[in-house]
Parts: C-alpha cells; sequence; structure tokens
C-alpha cells in the first residue's frame, strides 16, 4: 500500500534515475497535462517576490516541452492561468499576462526548430490585447509543425467549458442542426475547447497538492494522477521521466477487466 501512494504522491525514496532509452521501450502516453504549481512557494522560500517564482517556471515550461518532445509526446498541455487567478493580485495577474509574450517570444525559433507546434484553450474573450495577439502570433508561425503540440489553458476553467459546451450543444439543438438523439459523449467532446485534441493519458500535478483546481474536468475522466512535492521551477527532465514511469507500471482496464 505504501508503494501505490508513493507512486501516485511522486514521492521519492532514492535518488532514482530514469533513462530515455528505458522509457521508450515503453508506452510513452500521448497526451500529458500538466498543473504547474509552487512558483510562489518556490520564491517565498529564496525571499523572492512571487513574480520571481512565475519567471522561473515559464523557464521550466521551455525545458519540459524540449523533453516530452523528444519522447514522442503528442500534446503537452499546460495549465498557465485559470478562470479562478483573476482574484489574485493586479501587480501579479499583470505579470502573468506578460509572460505569455516574453516566452512565446524568446521561445519561438526554438519551438520551430523542435517542430512544436503551439495551441491555446480557454476564453480568449477577457485575455489582454498584448497576450492573445502573442499567442496568436505563435500559432500562426508553428500551425503547419508536425511535431508536438504545445498547449497553454489561458483563461481555462473546467466548469467553464462545460457551461459552454452544454450552452452551444442546446443551441444547435434549437435550430435543428443537431438532434438529441445525436448528442452523444463523442458529440458532446466537439463542443469542448479541447475538441481537437485526444483526453490527456497522464495528468501531472506539481508542489503537494492532491486536486484538479477545476482543470479538463470532462477530459480527465480516465487520466492516471501523478502527484509530487517538487516545486514547479524545481520539476525537470528527471522527474518528468519519473512521472512517465510511473504511468507505465500502470494497468489502463477502462472500467474493463
Amino acid at each position: 500500500m505504501l508503494k501505490k501512494i508513493q507512486e501516485w504522491r511522486g514521492k521519492e525514496t532514492s535518488k532514482s534515475s530514469f533513462s530515455k532509452e528505458e522509457l521508450m521501450q515503453h508506452q510513452i502516453p500521448e497526451h500529458i497535462a500538466v498543473i504547474m504549481d509552487g512558483n510562489g512557494r518556490w520564491a517565498k522560500k529564496r525571499a523572492l517576490p512571487r513574480v520571481a517564482g512565475h519567471h522561473e517556471g515559464m523557464k521550466t515550461v521551455r525545458k519540459i516541452t524540449k523533453s516530452a518532445n523528444s519522447l514522442g509526446v503528442k500534446v503537452l498541455t499546460m495549465y498557465a492561468f485559470s478562470t479562478e487567478n483573476w482574484k489574485r493580485p493586479k501587480l501579479e495577474v499583470d505579470f502573468l499576462m506578460k509572460l505569455p509574450e516574453e516566452f512565446l517570444g524568446t521561445f519561438l525559433p526554438e519551438l520551430m526548430e523542435e517542430n512544436v507546434q503551439v495551441r491555446l484553450m480557454g476564453n480568449k474573450s477577457d485575455l489582454p490585447a498584448h497576450t492573445l495577439r502573442a499567442v496568436e502570433n505563435a500559432m500562426e508561425k508553428t500551425k503547419d509543425n508536425t511535431g508536438l503540440i504545445l498547449n497553454f489553458a489561458l483563461n481555462y476553467g473546467g466548469r467553464d467549458e462545460i457551461l459552454r459546451a452544454v450552452k452551444n450543444a442546446t443551441t444547435d439543438i434549437q435550430d435543428n442542426k443537431l438532434t438529441m438523439e445525436q448528442l452523444s459523449e463523442e458529440v458532446f467532446s466537439t463542443y469542448l475547447f479541447s475538441n481537437q485534441l485526444p483526453d490527456p493519458d497522464l495528468l501531472i500535478r506539481t508542489s503537494g497538492e492532491i486536486r484538479l483546481s477545476n482543470f479538463m474536468l470532462w477530459q480527465l475522466a480516465y487520466a492516471e494522477f501523478y502527484f509530487t512535492d517538487v516545486l514547479w521551477p524545481d520539476f525537470d527532465e528527471n522527474h518528468l521521466f519519473e512521472a512517465i514511469s510511473s504511468y507505465q507500471q500502470r494497468g489502463r482496464r477502462f472500467g474493463g477487466i
């Protein structure tokens, strides 16, 4: 039982290392979703402002994107800003809204070299113009790339997404574009922000918190969960490999035997 809990929580009992070659001998998750948590605590431990933690966390996104791409992961969804994060102090929110410009501005050449395609899911209407412009520019320039899809969940909330999907599906039924009989799980999924993506196989959450925080509530129905006490700015390639190794040791039966 202790071993199972350690695998689920990502508690390290030793400084294990996992090679890419070993991982590649087994199934690599097609879609990994990440709740990047712990930036503020990382900064506080170092007597730095919270925004310093967010800036350091941006560097981790870069490293993990490259590592995931090298493993052949198809989709990497990063929970960058939730619909609830607007409640944070204005200084912090303003900084977070500027990060996509800095990240995509400096990392875009590497994304092109890595053949990475940038996507966005969330409510675009509330995003500042400069933030949306930076993301849409990256999406346009990388749209023909065929490698990993780097999907940013920005101004995203799972309940908001589902409610929007219900409203849009209802409107289509009222307009006779869809019938109640046609509305299945598969059809409903086409109304979600993630409609062109497979559901996540693996969810990783850093910093020791064990909850979903309103993230991809529909899509994570059959995902494997991996929680680790490591703060997001400290999360590195070996931590990613450990999460994938844990995933590879689990039996995925989707309700069967």
